[in-house]
């Protein structure tokens, strides 16, 4: 048997690739977090699957189900949100099914971020305003962040930030980030991307807790933060397209008119 940690992407059920789908389909046992996975991502498990809601459960119980799984030769759809590798706590769970000889693969997911620029019809790259995206967290009452890793230390960068876990800790954000993006930075609070009750708040650094607050959100959010976020267009094409530039499948401009008189 194999278990097959699948990355269910943000909500919506059509943002499962074909293999997830494929593999939920067929897998007699799936294990689904159902605080952050809808259950319309698993409605596809075969008939008399036997799914579990572990947003309840402990390591210990979601293991001892995959271990009787491993007993039965019976394959295990476990299904977290957004992509695996990304705060998925998987790793603690691979360590103990590598312990137990449990043979395991991951199935890559939409990530939150993703879905997020998506929904607000934008890039989160810009040139010559943004050209990287830091993934981070804050640590509240979750594990805490090493060291290096703070708010401060990737604020110096100027990048677009993908922070999760903050939403209730946006006093914080907005006091760590004002002096390094400035007050009027465009904000993007991203909530339950994918699902029917999707919402994407929009406001800058100076007015994003109060807009927070209004919607009383307290969970379930991304916070995007950067000057890529913004509406201007004052800013410059790539140089992908540029005619001027040499590019392996396209010359230089002019380049083959003075091939062709040459010839």
């Amino acid at each position: 048997m194999t278990v097959y940690f699948i990355g269910a992407g943000p909500g919506d059920p059509e943002l499962l690739t074909l293999k997830a789908q494929r593999l939920i389909a067929a897998c007699p046992i799936c294990l689904y977090a159902g605080s952050l996975v809808p259950p319309e991502v698993v409605s596809g498990a075969p008939e008399g699957a036997r799914i579990l809601d572990t947003a309840a459960m402990t390591l210990d119980e979601i293991h001892a189900e995959i271990r009787a799984a491993h007993e039965q030769g019976r394959n295990v759809a476990r299904v977290h949100s957004g992509d695996p590798s990304l705060y998925g706590a998987i790793a603690e769970q691979i360590r103990r099914l590598k312990a137990d000889g449990i043979p395991y693969q991951i199935i890559p997911g939409v990530p939150a971020y993703a879905a997020a620029a998506a929904a607000l019809g934008q890039e989160l790259t810009i040139p010559e305003i943004a050209q990287s995206v830091i993934l981070t967290r804050v640590s509240m009452q979750s594990t805490a962040m090493p060291g290096g890793e703070t708010l401060e230390n990737f604020a110096r960068t100027g990048a677009t930030l993908a922070i999760h876990l903050g939403v209730r800790n946006m006093r914080e954000i907005e006091r760590v980030l004002t002096p390094h993006y400035g007050p009027d930075c465009p904000v993007v609070v991203a909530y339950r991307i994918g699902w029917p009750e999707q919402m994407l708040i929009r406001g800058t650094l100076q007015d994003i807790r109060r807009k927070v607050r209004a919607e009383k959100i307290t969970r379930t959010a991304l916070i995007l933060v950067g000057p890529a976020l913004g509406n201007s267009k004052d800013f410059k094409d790539s140089a992908l397209y540029d005619p001027a530039r040499p590019h392996v499948l396209r010359p230089v401009a002019g380049v083959d008119l003075i091939e062709e008189n040459n010839t």
